[in-house]
């Protein structure tokens, strides 16, 4: 189980938001390069970064510039979502470096488009489904609850993406622990890996996660739980 720790970016400082509402967000200190040299320097093989402000289709160029400082500083891949919407948008992350792009809204709204995507870029494209109650979400969580999460999961699939990001939005930054049943289901209907997100509160949540890795469930992104001192990224690393 791969252990991908968060940043999350909101006016170029480094938040974590409550169920993804704008509204309620906790700002923590520490330049977000530093925090992410300091992942790095725990054992971390992979950085997950989300542009907050894009995901809210708030323009703030100062985010960009900020994962491409982290890119640049730390020699482990980074996975970066959070407003991609558009071709060149996907481009300039490829070109700053990120190893990985997360696409959400567009999976959920122009599946053509996704499939132009996986053909540009292969591999280096993911999909983020974010859902509650089993129902996708899109524009940073504030429309949706019309289209089920599994059949997202397999329209990606058949637009050849290879990887998901799944994320409970009742769960994110509650720290309640993630929702096994459903994220175990988007990769068994699906048959891509997945990334589990949102609610990992202790290193018992992670041993949990494990016994779902079967329906390919291969890697989980942690971040509130870090940043509130509820383990270490060094102890997750070694649980997992």
């Amino acid at each position: 189980m791969l252990i991908i720790p968060a940043i999350d970016l909101r006016d170029g400082k480094c938040v974590r938001l409550t169920q993804g509402r704008r509204e309620e967000v906790k700002v923590y200190d520490g330049d977000a390069v530093d925090i992410a040299r300091g992942f790095e320097e725990a054992g971390a093989r992979m950085l997950h970064v989300v542009d907050l402000d894009g995901a809210f289709a708030d323009k703030n160029a100062l985010n960009r510039k900020v994962v491409r400082r982290i890119i640049r500083a730390v020699q482990m891949p980074v996975q970066f979502g959070g407003g991609l919407r558009s071709l060149t948008d996907v481009q300039q992350l490829i070109e700053y470096g990120a190893a990985q792009v997360v696409v959400g809204t567009l999976a959920a709204e122009s599946p053509e488009t996704l499939e132009m995507f996986v053909q540009l870029f292969g591999l280096r494209v993911c999909v983020g489904i974010d859902a509650r109650e089993g129902m996708v979400l899109t524009h940073g969580w504030e429309k949706g609850g019309q289209l089920p999460a599994v059949k997202l999961a397999r329209r990606v699939a058949d637009a050849g993406v290879d990887r998901i990001v799944y994320t409970d939005v009742s769960r994110d930054g509650m720290l309640s622990g993630p929702n096994l049943e459903q994220t175990c289901a988007i990769a068994r209907e699906s048959g891509l890996r997945v990334t589990a997100s949102g609610g990992v509160s202790s290193l018992e949540d992670l041993s949990k996660l494990k016994t779902i890795q079967p329906c390919g469930v291969d890697s989980v992104i942690v971040g509130k739980a870090l940043y509130e001192g509820r383990f270490t990224l060094k102890e997750a690393l070694k649980a997992a």
